[in-house]
C-alpha cells in the first residue's frame, strides 16, 4: 500500500491498519487543537490525526492510543519519522485500561461506529463496535478530561443526535457541532461534535467537501492548503 504524502509528514500504510481517509483528515483539519497541551488521541489507526494536530499545536504533548498492536507500532514508526518525533508518541492499550492519572485538554476520536458484523471481518476493530462502543468512549473520555477540556469525534451524522444525548448522561455538553456534506444538494454524512464539561450556548455550522464531482470546495481547499500537496 502506498504512503500518504501531506507537506510535512508522510504516512506509511499498511494492508493490517485502517487507511488514510476523508474522516481522519476532516477531524485533524477541523478540530479546536489551538488551546490544548496534552492532547490523548483514541484509536490511533496511523496516525493521521495525531500527526496533523501536532502540525497545527507546535507546543502540545501527544499520545495517540490504539488497542490494535499493528496500529499503534505503525503509528510510533510514522511518528519517529516525522518532525514532531518528540513530542508525540504511541502505545498499544485500551483506553479502558489507561491510568487513572491521565489527564487531557483534549481527547479526540474517530470512533467505529458500525454494530458488530460477524460477516464482515475487513477492519473490523477500526470500523465495527467491537471494543469501544459509543458509550464506553463517552464515559471514559468524560473520565480523563480535565475540567476545561474538550473532547471531539467525528461519526455519521444519523448518529449524531444519540451520542449528544449520551454524552450528557456524562455531564458533557456540545460546545460545536459542524454539519459536513460531501457536496452540495446532497444529504449530510458526517458530523464533527465537541463536548465541554460546561454548559454552552452551542456553535453549530456546516462544511461542504465538494462543490461538483471531483471538485473541492473552496471551504475544504482552505482548511487543508497546509497539508494537501494540491497539482
Amino acid at each position: 500500500m502506498k504512503d500518504f504524502h501531506f507537506k510535512e509528514f508522510s504516512v506509511a500504510q499498511n494492508e493490517d491498519v485502517f487507511r488514510v481517509g476523508t474522516d481522519a483528515v476532516l477531524l485533524g483539519a477541523l478540530s479546536s487543537v489551538e488551546k490544548s497541551k496534552r492532547i490523548l488521541e483514541v484509536g490511533s489507526g496511523s496516525g493521521i490525526i495525531s500527526l496533523m494536530l501536532a502540525q497545527r499545536n507546535k507546543s502540545a504533548s501527544i499520545l495517540a492510543i490504539d488497542i490494535d498492536e499493528n496500529a499503534a507500532r505503525l503509528s510510533q514508526f510514522n511518528f519517529e519519522n516525522s518532525p514532531f518525533s518528540a513530542k508525540i508518541s504511541a502505545k498499544n492499550i485500551d483506553f479502558k485500561a489507561l491510568s487513572a492519572s491521565n489527564k487531557f485538554d483534549l481527547i479526540i476520536c474517530n470512533p467505529p461506529y458500525f454494530e458488530v458484523n460477524t460477516q464482515s471481518e475487513k477492519d473490523a476493530v477500526a470500523r465495527q463496535k467491537i471494543h469501544l462502543n459509543f458509550s464506553e468512549l463517552i464515559s471514559n473520555a468524560a473520565f480523563h478530561l480535565e475540567e476545561k477540556g474538550l473532547f471531539s469525534v467525528i461519526i455519521p451524522v444519523e448518529s449524531g443526535e444519540d451520542f449528544e444525548k449520551l454524552a450528557k448522561d456524562f455531564s458533557l455538553y456540545l460546545d460545536r457541532k459542524i454539519i459536513i456534506f460531501g457536496r452540495e444538494n446532497l444529504k449530510p454524512k458526517r458530523v464533527i461534535l465537541e463536548f465541554t464539561k460546561e454548559k454552552t450556548s452551542p456553535e453549530i455550522s456546516e462544511f461542504i467537501i465538494e462543490k461538483s464531482p471531483r471538485k473541492f470546495s473552496d471551504a475544504y481547499l482552505e482548511i487543508t492548503k497546509d497539508f494537501h500537496v494540491f497539482k
